[in-house]
Order: structure tokens, then sequence, then C-alpha cells
């Protein structure tokens, strides 16, 4: 199957020139994404919680019950006119692989909310219309951070000096000196794969604080060099955890219609031929990540993507992704790989052209199914080689 429609053209541009993310997730019915990996070492994702980080609100506020997202808080709504709807399926992801613990002159001011990591460039943004959790300053409560996979580590929360403004993007000197916050190998429930298996764990606010402020937090592995980081925006005005500035979630009613035109197979340039043999070993299983969002909806059907990650340290020649309907669902098209059937079981492979995968790289391909009633969106595997 041949193409793939104009729409796709900037989400495939922005999930190439990225080294993204490393995840294992499921998609449930009213989630925005499904991702796993098959048996095998799993790699971390989190994002905070609660407070919750700018991503894990603004996927919140933009569930839909196509599983499409589409954020209603302005805000949001700029940072994935930025960064594109994958920075929010892939909430949980603001990492860098190689921070391995670094910080300040590693990350550069006014990127802290990202990590410096440019598929999030959208949630350094200075607006004071962000989703807020309202909070009581010196009170102990417990915080939360997603466990998409459990690795040993330690979380590191700071948070904003009085002299902080939201309208300017969060630097470094902006942020008291020391944690208020420092957790190792804290214990965790549910996950990974799941939107509310977290880390948990109980610390106590900054007593001195009022008003708009920022937390930052910062998840060091001890396992790898990967680290990640959030902005979690906050207001210290006796509040008990409660957030505001998101949507209702999953109510908004479909309004995508389908594709007119059948998508065709890009055309292979000479410059995009695979030049890398791959590996006489295949990688770990569990070092092959793929997520799949949901980018168009209509009634009785709807378009998907599905991202393949290389989290290895080998460069793969080959991938493959496999996938069980849960709710009745039939394949009509498939681009960028190739798709064989059996019942209810998928099973793609990649293309010539787009086999070829570096560490942290990444590729992508697009499909279009039908939906006879309510779309249970299945858990993707994949395994590179």
């Amino acid at each position: 199957m041949r193409s793939r429609p104009a729409s796709q053209e900037n989400l495939v541009h922005r999930s190439r020139m990225a080294a993204l993310l490393t995840a294992v997730a499921t998609l449930t019915l009213t989630g925005a994404f499904a991702l796993a990996t098959t048996s095998g070492p799993a790699a971390a994702h989190g994002a905070a919680m609660t407070p919750g980080a700018r991503t894990y609100l603004c996927w919140k506020d933009g569930l839909t019950q196509t599983g499409e997202i589409k954020p209603n808080n302005p805000a949001c709504a700029a940072a994935v006119a930025q960064s594109g709807a994958n920075s929010l399926y892939n909430w949980f992801s603001v990492l860098r692989s190689d921070a391995n613990g670094r910080t300040a002159g590693f990350i550069p001011d006014g990127q802290l909310c990202s990590g410096g990591n440019t598929s999030f460039s959208g949630y350094n943004l200075a607006r004071n219309d962000w989703p807020v959790t309202h909070l009581t300053a010196g009170r102990t409560m417990q915080f939360n951070y997603s466990n998409w996979a459990h690795h040993p580590g330690t979380f590191y929360f700071y948070v904003t000096k009085n002299t902080w403004s939201p309208t300017r993007a969060l630097a470094w000197s902006d942020l008291e000196d020391q944690p208020f916050l420092t957790v190792t190998n804290p214990p965790s429930i549910g996950g990974p794969g799941t939107n509310d298996g977290h880390y948990y764990f109980n610390g106590t606010l900054p007593a001195n604080k009022s008003g708009r402020h920022i937390i930052y937090s910062r998840w060091v592995r001890s396992d790898s060099q990967e680290n990640f980081f959030g902005c979690s925006d906050v207001t210290f005005d006796g509040g008990n955890g409660e957030v505001t500035g998101i949507g209702s979630g999953g109510t908004t009613p479909p309004t995508t219609t389908p594709p007119t035109t059948p998508p065709t197979t890009p055309p292979i340039s000479p410059s995009s031929t695979p030049t890398t043999k791959p590996p006489t070993t295949p990688p770990s299983s569990g070092d092959c990540m793929a997520v799949l969002s949901v980018t168009g909806a209509w009634q009785g059907g709807f378009q998907g993507e599905v991202l393949i990650m290389n989290h290895s340290s080998r460069t793969w020649g080959s991938w493959t992704a496999k996938w069980t309907w849960p709710s009745g669902q039939t394949l009509t098209q498939v681009w960028n790989g190739k798709a064989t059937t059996s019942g209810s079981s998928v099973t793609v492979t990649n293309e010539s052209y787009n086999g070829t995968i570096a560490p942290n790289g990444t590729t992508t391909f697009g499909f279009l199914a039908n939906v006879p009633g309510t779309n249970n969106l299945p858990t993707v595997t994949c395994t590179g080689q």
C-alpha cells in the first residue's frame, strides 16, 4: 500500500529527527496511546503525576472518546502546535538518554521543561495559563511519579524562587539552589504500561511560598545515563492537590472525517537507502518500543500511526510490530510497512527503505482500520534485529 496522507508529513518528519523516548504502555478506552515491549528488559519512562507535569496534565486535558488528543487548554494547544500531538501521546517521555545526571550547562536555560529534548520544546513556553495544581505551602503530601517501567534511581524536586515569573521561560537561576525533596528507589504501584501506575512517596512542600510557582522534577536513573525532566505548574493558595485548567477528558465527540485520497508509499531517495549492515546478533527484544497514536477518527473507522523506537546500542536492519485487535476492528490499509493478518492478529514488518534504525532512532508506519463498535485499542509489541 503506497502512500501516506499529507497530514502525516510533519509528524513523520519530527519523529525521524528526534532521538525519542523509551517506553512501555497500554492504551485504555479513555487513554490516548498504546505502547509495549515484548518480554525482556524494558526502558524506563515517567513523569510527575502529582503534582502533574505539563505533558501529563495536557494529555489529560486533551483526551477524547476516539483516542485522539485535542487540547482544550490554550497553553497545551500552543505546545502541541509547536511540538506535535506525539508529545502528548508520549507525555511520559521528556528525557535525555545521554544526561547521566548532568543539569545546568547541559540542559540550556529556557529549555528546562523539555529537558533539552526538541520533541517537547513547546512545553518551555512562558505562559500563565498552563493547567495548575493547587497546594498548601509547608504541608506534607504524597507525590506520584509515573512508572512505565521499574528502574532504580533518584528523584529530585526543586521549586522556583520567589522572584520567578511565569512570563519568562524557566532558567536554572530561577530555581532554589537545593532540592526540597530527594527520594531514592521509592515503592511503586501498578505499571508497567498503565495510565495510573506510579511511584509514590511523601514529601513536605516548601514553607515560604505563595502564589504561582513551578515544581521542577528530575529522575536520574542509576542503571543508565537516561534522565527524565518535567515542569509542574502549581499555586500555593491553601489547596489540597486540586487541578484546574484541564478539560473534561474523553467527552469530545469525533469530528474528523476519513481521508479522501488513498495513501501511497513515498518514493525512496538514494540518500535514504540503508547502508549500515545489521548486527549478526539481534538486541534484546525489550529494546524495541512501539507507540500507537490515533491521528484521525470517524464513525466506523480511524487512522493510526505506530512509532517504532530503537533503544538498543546497535543498529537494526529490520523490525516487526504485532498486535491483536480487542474489539473486532479490521485493518484496511497500511503504508510504510507490510502487513499480514490472521483473524484478529496483525503483523507489520518494515519496508526496504525504513528497516534500518540507528540506536535511539525511530521510524513510523500508518494504517486505516474499520471499527464495528467501541474502539478499544490494542497493545503493540515490537522486535528489532
